[in-house]
């Protein structure tokens, strides 16, 4: 007997019942596309919104892109010879390292290996949004513990937070937006709860702090790190993994077989035969950093957070943060708004070259209104675009 012909369903039926109503994570849009919107040439945007190196690769990397002659060959699928250049990096065996198309990838990668549907991940907000976006993409649930007012983390409420269902806690670290770094005992603290400790260390470089030491003692601890920002390879998204072999092994099992595409490798050797150059250009970035710290510090209605990354997070009392983000924009000078609580008032502010710095000084000074000693309201008023008159 003939089967019955199925009833026409729409493609959108199709689509996995999760993922039809999935909130995309929101990136950053590209400089070319940002100057067409302002208005502006290209050469007068200052691209400060995504925390990308000023200074760009090494020289090194443009020469070796440039002279490679393996783009028509499939790369290793097994990672080899970059596995064993990263783990002489980080300190590490080849065997405790994975390669990803950035951090993004992994922490994808991750969230594939070890959620089912429904199980959960804790998280801590305000953090990188790319946690709970992996989270949501499997079907898992994110219980969000928020961080404290200084933006540590609540180990307490964490503790609560877990079940028989979690399976990954994400701490980034130092954190973004906010550039706070929790001390080791957060990190063994949370460790030691069971689930799997996913600490992203994207910003390694402009702090030093590493929870890398402690892989010998906590097997369900990953560290994440990132070649975007410290090394000026963001367009080329390399990434890495270090964490137990057997997890190693799992990744590369479950990630596509040629994820490490060969202009990123050849920029990996060349990036880690440059490691002296891209230090220093850290430490004038980490240098910066602090003078642009100072200078925000005499502008009134900024609190801005001390930062152990590249970028420095500002709350804004003297205007909507909203407004302060579209006039700088006007001024070529990109930074990056968040819309959610507790951080709707906050521009996190990449830090870039010196002149980015007094751009961005000088800019604040004319968009604030002036402090008023006297306790009452700022001489200049900002009033929302909902109740201006036409």
């Amino acid at each position: 007997m003939a089967r019955a012909m199925p009833r026409k369903r729409s493609v959108q039926q199709l689509v996995q019942p999760h993922l039809r109503a999935l909130e995309p994570y929101k990136p950053v849009d590209p400089p070319e596309v940002l100057a067409k919107r302002y208005g502006l040439r290209l050469d007068q945007v200052a691209k400060l919104d995504a925390n990308e190196n000023p200074y760009g690769p090494s020289p090194k990397v443009v020469q070796a892109l440039a002279g490679s002659t393996r783009y028509s060959i499939y790369p290793d699928p097994l990672q080899r010879r970059a596995r064993q250049a990263i783990a002489d990096y980080a300190g590490v065996n080849p065997e405790q390292v994975v390669a990803g198309a950035g951090c993004d990838e992994l922490i994808d990668l991750l969230a594939r290996l070890v959620l089912a549907p429904r199980d959960e991940v804790v998280d801590f907000p305000p953090t990188f949004g790319m946690y709970p976006f992996a989270v949501a993409v499997q079907g898992g649930k994110v219980v969000a513990v928020p961080r404290l007012e200084d933006f540590s983390v609540d180990l307490q409420a964490a503790q609560r937070a877990i079940s028989s269902r979690t399976k990954i806690i994400f701490l980034c670290n130092p954190n973004n937006p906010t550039g706070t770094l929790m001390p080791e005992s957060t990190i063994r603290s949370l460790a030691e709860l069971g689930p799997l400790l996913v600490v992203d260390e994207t910003y390694h470089e402009f702090c030093g702090s590493t929870a890398v030491p402690l892989l010998s003692e906590y097997e369900n601890l990953v560290v994440l790190r990132s070649f975007s920002k410290w090394a000026g390879l963001a367009g080329l998204r390399l990434g890495y993994g270090v964490m137990a072999p057997q997890l190693v092994q799992q990744l590369i099992a479950i990630k596509s077989p040629y994820n490490l595409n060969a202009a990123a490798e050849a920029a990996l050797y060349a990036t880690l035969d440059d490691t002296d150059l891209l230090l220093q250009r850290v430490r004038t970035i980490v240098e910066e950093r602090v003078r642009l710290e100072g200078l925000l510090a005499t502008l009134p209605g900024i609190r801005h957070y001390s930062s152990k990354a590249n970028f420095m997070l500002c709350r804004f009392s003297g205007a909507p943060a909203h407004h302060v983000q579209q006039e700088l924009a006007k001024r070529g000078l990109i930074v990056r708004h968040f819309s959610t609580p507790p951080i709707q008032d906050c521009l996190r502010i990449s830090v870039g070259l010196r002149e980015h710095t007094d751009r961005i000084v000088e800019a604040l000074r004319q968009i604030l209104p002036p402090s008023d000693s006297s306790g009452d309201k700022p001489a200049l008023e900002f009033v929302p675009r909902s109740k201006r008159g036409s």
